[in-house]
């Protein structure tokens, strides 16, 4: 910083300056002007001083004489981009567009990603009755507020507009891009295209996207989808007609065998993070009654739902030793909520057949949230985020199972189940953290 009269000191300057910003935070006006005077006659010549005289001016109407002393700020200081800004928010009070502009592009030439200048560039062009192009600009400054940050109060309105001119884009280049499919639709026999339907409404930020991130094994190379279509899974629809059989097997266990119930999640107390499992962890509140469990049949439990048994035996279950089949029944307590999670290889896929399903319960894999209908079955990959909901006052309860990848031909599958229990018998069981 130069300008700086040689007999003040640097750090006083400041502290003083910092002092004048927390008195007026504090609604002691006329301590901070006080201060920012005595910070002035310190050093009038300081780029920080004279940035902060130019904001009282800015709050005060003044902006002639703001831009006067935030030019001088940047003629001290031309390599802050923050008084470029201010600069440009001074010419846009005077109604200087083009100035305003130049003083912009001096900001972000500095920084690429300075917020308060992207948000200044995109309302100016908006101003200018480009909204399209403001759009453009102003997701690229929402781009630079991090997940979960508290953007500054100075800012809040703009990103609060930003926001706005951003959704109204998306729908006018959803609707734009839906007016001239509509026509190829019709040739080739119309209706939806689910795929198709997905890429637009992400590019069209309608739909967040989600990718496969399993916790272990990762088998590149095949499709990531959230939902099965049901109509792939044929052998599903003799399970779905046994309903009301596996239905009163499981009314069965739990009035005669409750002691079967377990936590679904039950690590270790210690030595592992639990992270998002911190809640349910140990909990009966999401409880499971295996049938098979990492390949190992539950006898007892088998033996009391026959039924069950043999009609899972009809689905091209995952079997790996040590890994797979896994079945269970699921019971979710009320008020319950399974966190955001993702599962450990996505060349198995998991099925749900819903059983007990009180009102007010859902179920979210990406960006796509679904209530179960009881004895209405569903596919999804596990390895793309899901959570699930059990807001009603009356537990939930589905048949979980897994089944492999149908993306996988039969040698993979011999390949994959080798390589994992290769790993299971070199660890000398499942490697830990891996559920």
């Amino acid at each position: 910083m130069s300008n700086v009269n040689p007999v003040a000191d640097e750090g006083m300057v400041l502290r003083t300056l910092q002092a004048s910003k927390a008195a007026g935070a504090a609604g002691r006006g006329n301590e901070s002007d006080q201060l920012l005077a005595r910070a002035a006659q310190m050093a009038p010549g300081h780029p920080a001083v004279l940035n902060e005289l130019g904001l009282r001016m800015m709050q005060r109407g003044d902006a002639p004489k703001a831009r006067e002393l935030f030019e001088r700020a940047t003629q001290a200081d031309p390599g802050h981009p923050s008084l470029w800004s201010n600069l440009a928010a001074s010419l846009n009070a005077l109604g200087q567009q083009q100035a305003e502009m130049e003083a912009i592009e001096k900001a972000l030439a500095l920084e690429p990603r300075h917020l308060s200048s992207l948000l200044q560039k995109g309302a100016l062009i908006e101003s200018r009755g480009d909204p399209r192009n403001a759009a453009r600009t102003y997701r690229n400054a929402l781009a630079t507020i991090p997940a979960g940050a508290t953007p500054p109060a100075a800012v809040t309105a703009m990103i609060a507009r930003a926001r706005e001119v951003v959704r109204a884009d998306d729908s006018s280049l959803t609707a734009a891009i839906e007016e001239r499919l509509a026509g190829i639709r019709d040739q080739h026999g119309g209706g939806r295209f689910r795929r198709v339907d997905r890429c637009i409404e992400i590019l069209a930020a309608q739909r967040k996207r989600y990718n496969s991130e399993p916790t272990w094994m990762y088998f590149p190379e095949i499709p990531a989808v959230d939902f099965f279509d049901r109509a792939d899974f044929p052998w599903l629809d003799e399970i779905e007609a046994g309903t009301e059989a596996i239905r009163t097997e499981l009314t069965t266990v739990l009035v005669a065998d409750r002691a079967g119930l377990e936590p679904y999640i039950a690590y270790p107390e210690k030595g592992l993070p639990l992270d998002q499992w911190k809640e349910l962890n140990q909990s009966r509140r999401w409880s499971a009654y295996f049938l098979w469990n990492q390949s190992v049949p539950q006898a007892g439990h088998l033996a009391r739902c026959p039924r069950t048994a043999a009609l899972l035996a009809k689905a091209p279950q995952c079997d790996v030793p040590g890994r797979g089949p896994t079945a269970f029944f699921s019971i979710l307590e009320p008020g319950t909520h399974i966190p955001p999670h993702t599962g450990v290889t996505n060349t198995r896929l998991t099925v749900h057949l819903p059983l007990i399903v009180p009102p007010n319960c859902s179920f979210r894999v990406g960006s796509e949230t679904r209530e179960w209908v009881p004895g209405k079955a569903w596919v999804f990959d596990d390895t793309i985020e899901h959570e699930a909901w059990n807001r009603s006052d009356a537990p939930r309860a589905i048949l979980i199972f897994d089944i492999w990848n149908p993306f996988l031909t039969l040698a993979e599958r011999d390949l994959i189940r080798a390589a994992t229990e290769v790993v299971v018998s070199y660890y000398g069981s499942v490697p830990e953290g891996v559920a």
